[in-house]
């Protein structure tokens, strides 16, 4: 090792840098994958809370009015944050590279691009949201709720883009502790105001809301606190001056991951369109089962951000055996994943239900949907490992494809069996989404893959000195 390699890395050890390209493929991604599942399950948990907080606080309208935004909140959100991780995996190749000069103008240009879309996505989702409400068919029961909380959640996007990009950047970099330690914060100061704002000074869903972005602002302040003291990525005047490319490979790889996660939120969204027409209370059950699936998803969909982060650094790097290696480990912990949580989903519906829903009918719904998501949830779980990989590897468009499979799937079975079969068709339309999708990504991580790992091997062979 020369002198500047160890400088090097005791910069990265220093700034909480993890360096994929290195060393065990268990190690590197154990240590990168506990404090980012924490920071995943943190968010779910204070999200959980701040539903559970409604939920009790203000009735179980209250709890469907803010449920219902989740398919419209993911379609805006979803489309940032999308966007920010097609960025972070070019970040990340950079990095994984050693381009140095390169890993600066591809952050620099991810700033300008994100606050251009902050503010773009801010005043559409502002604007078209009483559109949107009714489109969904929205019960005029939750929609004055409905629309109080939207203005002031969309209203504050631009923390939450901000708290999506600087997390993003960190990560791509290797740093999962200062995401956990921004969540940490953050899930303490949301639920210590919503508890205030709703039990102590009444506010109803608008409490909820503005607590919701506090807490995003205070995250961005931490993690923009950490960006601008490493010494890799000190930004000058000159590297946010770029020329066309640099944008344009950033938007290449973003915006079919953006598009992805709106084409998915597009589903979810003809679901909520169709389980809101059967009334409050089925829209208070899918508000509910669809806050488990997202927390019970999270050890496996966070093996999949972790895929994704080793899997761009090495593809930069033009190592792709250690793909393969990375990819062992990840699928190991979707499937451990899967039989523990699957398993508590399969077997305890009720009582899960019984935690967020106090109405008889709710409770009974959510009890029909849990069981088939939960049998099924190993699909999902496995498809986020593979679907990172492939993105991983600077290919969206299949990824995209696929998103655009599960809205096929989810349409097609809630169109053809709601009526026959009434809420559990919801839990069949994700569960045929999750297959179809799954299936697509696995087949291109193959493709993709192989013929690289050829080509390594050919390399390799060529630099063996002759016996």
């Amino acid at each position: 090792m020369t002198g500047s390699d160890v400088k090097e890395t005791k910069i990265k050890k220093k700034s909480n840098m993890i360096d994929f390209t290195k060393g065990s493929a268990v190690k590197t991604i154990m240590m990168f994958y506990w404090p980012l599942l924490l920071t995943n399950m943190l968010q779910q948990l204070y999200n959980f809370a701040d539903t559970l907080i409604v939920g009790k606080g203000l009735g179980d309208h209250a709890l469907a009015a803010v449920g219902n935004m989740g398919s419209l909140f993911f379609l805006i959100v979803g489309f940032s944050m999308g966007i920010s991780n097609g960025f972070g995996i070019i970040i990340a190749q950079r990095f994984g590279a050693k381009k140095y000069e390169d890993l600066k103008r591809n952050i620099a240009g991810t700033i300008e691009l994100a606050l251009l879309i902050a503010c773009i996505l801010t005043a559409v989702s502002v604007v078209f949201l009483p559109d949107a409400l009714r489109l969904l068919r929205t019960d005029e029961i939750i929609m004055k709720d409905s629309l109080k909380y939207g203005y002031i959640v969309f209203g504050g996007l631009i923390c939450s883009i901000t708290y999506n990009v600087s997390a993003c950047i960190l990560r791509s970099l290797g740093d999962s502790r200062t995401p956990l330690k921004a969540i940490i914060i953050s899930s303490v100061i949301n639920l210590m105001l919503d508890s205030l704002l709703i039990f102590v000074l009444h506010t109803g869903v608008e409490g909820a809301a503005i607590a919701t972005v506090f807490s995003q602002i205070v995250s961005a302040i931490v993690c923009i606190s950490k960006l601008v003291t490493i010494d890799y990525i000190k930004l000058e005047r000159k590297h946010f001056i770029n020329e066309k490319s640099v944008y344009l490979t950033l938007m290449k790889n973003g915006v079919p991951m953006a598009f992805m996660n709106s084409i998915t939120a597009v589903g979810c969204m003809v679901v909520q369109y169709f389980v809101n027409g059967f009334g409050v209370d089925y829209t208070s059950a899918y508000s509910a089962c669809s806050k488990y699936i997202n927390l019970f998803m999270n050890p496996a969909g966070t093996a999949g951000n972790a895929m994704s982060a080793y899997t761009s650094q090495n593809y930069g790097a033009g190592k792709y055996d250690r793909i393969n290696k990375g990819l062992k480990v990840c699928l190991t912990i979707a499937i451990a994943s899967y039989v523990v949580l699957g398993s508590i989903m399969f077997f305890l519906p009720t009582q899960l239900a019984q935690i967020l829903l106090e109405g008889e009918k709710p409770i009974s719904l959510a009890g029909q949907y849990l069981p088939v998501c939960g049998l099924m949830l190993v699909n999902v779980d496995c498809l986020f490992v593979f679907r990172s990989g492939v993105q991983g590897m600077g290919k969206p468009l299949m990824p995209m494809l696929s998103g655009i499979l599960e809205m096929i799937m989810r349409v097609l079975v809630i169109a053809l069996f709601m009526n026959r079969m009434g809420f559990r068709a919801t839990a069949y339309a994700e569960a045929g989404a999750w297959i179809g999708a799954l299936l697509i990504n696995m087949i291109a991580f193959y493709k993709i893959l192989l013929p690289e790992l050829k080509c390594e091997a050919k390399r390799k062979c060529k630099l063996q000195p002759l016996r």
